[in-house]
């Protein structure tokens, strides 16, 4: 489907009420699935959720095992794609500035790489938080375990409550996710606060942890700064990307804010110094405090050190911040697929029952297709409880990596549309482009390729990507009548 085609769209009305989608700015394309929505979320919920997005499982729980993979190097890993993940999110707040949509940059997509692009970009990000919310589901049965009142429930029953439970939130209106996402995000952040605050004293007053003196030679002691040499960082950045996967979601916030241009400049700028102070900071303050040798997969590393310093209840508070974050992951998941899902269905390439929304404006059909792929996450807990979280979670690398490139893509189109004068950019800008788009999608690329120097995970990981290419090849011959057919209604409009 041509760029032309799009551009000849007009927003119609779906069932629902509520505001109606302002004029795009500048000539941009207008997505008939923004119409419909509140603009309910505040400064403050945005905010929150743009640090809550850089914040989750993967630095709770997943930095853990990563230190005793890589060693003190991982801090170097989390700055590197950390870097990369603010580009990133630098060019979605300049698309958003350009035009807010609740389709994000499947919307974008449609507007800069035609209909196809759209398509491509929507599923994959759908098989990202599909399978991601497996995984959350996964490990909150997991953490909640810990607790011995709920060791004697069957782990699918515990993943089948969080999904109602989180499902049923995200039903109620976006003010109620917003504000959840809110809190979410105060925990997590309170909680590395308060850890690095601890570890800065235990630094600064030499106090022994588990036997040893923190300092730097907790690191030039044990091997220095490349204890295992280089493939092993190399082997974990995909679960560091992993880890930052959702920042992007500022972008599909800013469809339901009232003042997107004064509001996402701000999240997306702050997100750099807080992926500095929180993901580089905090595992320079571990790899300080310990040796990295110490530390072990399956266990927070912060719990590793609060226990070592005879922390009394340090596992059960942490085991609270890490559920914390994984029901704040599965609700932003289930919150960005329904959005995302509702742009796709009103150019057809999605199943039309996505883009039905309820009386409090939510689209309630893109959400519940989402939670009933997460039903199979919870079959996948009953026959395989001890493999269902490491099954899906490489499978959501790839959908991140690929949303990841969508979004540079779009920018580049963007930046040449600009230039040539059809379009204007926002004086907030992505610096450096089309080098910096090209130089990050070259870096997310060689991250996929080398996962195949991963004969365990990573390898296996790569082996899914013609599967998947496949079933896009089989899925867009099946739904391009019915984009062709919607296209053509718009055009007789």
């Amino acid at each position: 489907m041509s760029n032309d085609v799009v551009q000849d769209a007009t927003p119609s009305q779906p069932g629902g009420g509520g505001q109606v989608a302002p004029p795009p700015p500048n000539g941009a394309v207008a997505d008939a699935g923004d119409t419909g929505y509140s603009k309910d979320l505040k400064a403050r919920h945005i905010n929150m959720i743009a640090i809550g997005g850089a914040i989750g499982t993967g630095l709770f729980l997943g930095a853990g095992g990563r230190l005793a993979s890589a060693g003190p190097a991982l801090a170097l890993a989390y700055a590197v794609c950390g870097l990369f993940a603010f580009f990133v999110v630098k060019a979605l707040g300049e698309l958003v500035l350009h035009r807010p949509s609740s389709g994000s940059f499947v919307s974008y997509s449609r507007e800069f790489l035609g209909e196809k692009g759209a398509y491509v970009a929507g599923w994959m990000y759908f098989l990202n938080w599909s399978t991601t919310g497996i995984a959350d589901i996964t490990a909150i049965a997991l953490y909640t375990h810990y607790w011995s009142f709920f060791t004697d429930i069957p782990q699918w029953v515990l993943a089948l409550i969080a999904l109602a439970v989180v499902l049923a939130i995200n039903m109620i209106s976006v003010k109620i996710f917003g504000e959840l996402e809110f809190w979410f995000a105060v925990i997590k952040v309170a909680a590395l606060v308060v850890f690095m605050a601890i570890g800065i004293v235990l630094l600064a007053t030499q106090h022994p942890v588990g036997g040893t003196t923190p300092g730097l030679g907790q690191i030039t002691d044990h091997g220095g700064v490349f204890p295992s040499g280089l493939m092993p960082v190399v082997i974990v950045m995909q679960g560091v990307v992993f880890a930052y996967s959702c920042v992007e979601l500022v972008g599909v916030t800013a469809g339901e804010t009232a003042e997107p241009h004064k509001v996402v400049p701000k999240a997306v700028n702050a997100i750099m110094w807080r992926v500095g102070f929180f993901y580089v900071g905090s595992v320079l303050v571990l790899a300080l405090l310990l040796p990295w040798n110490q530390f072990e997969e399956g266990e927070s590393p912060f719990v590793t050190v609060l226990s070592k310093l005879g922390v009394s209840g340090a596992g059960d508070v942490m085991n609270l911040v890490v559920l914390t974050a994984a029901m704040s992951s599965l609700n932003s998941g289930l919150y960005s697929t329904g959005r995302i899902l509702r742009s796709m269905a009103a150019a057809g390439s999605a199943p039309k029952f996505t883009a039905r929304m309820n009386a409090s404006q939510v689209p309630y059909g893109g959400i519940l297709l989402t939670a009933a792929v997460c039903v199979v996450g919870v079959g996948l807990n009953y026959v395989v409880p001890g493999k269902a979280f490491e099954i899906v979670l490489n499978i959501a690398a790839l959908g991140i990596i690929s949303t990841w490139c969508t979004i540079m893509l779009c920018h580049i189109v963007f930046v040449r549309r600009a230039k040539a004068g059809l379009v204007a950019r926002p004086s907030f800008r992505l610096p450096g482009s089309p080098a910096t788009e090209w130089v990050t999608i070259a870096f997310l690329v060689g991250v996929v390729v080398l996962m195949w120097n991963d004969p365990d995970v990573g390898r296996r990981t790569v082996m899914l990507v013609p599967v998947i290419a496949a079933a896009l090849v089989g899925g867009w011959y099946a739904v391009r009548g019915r984009v062709r057919a919607v296209a053509a209604q718009e055009r007789l409009k």
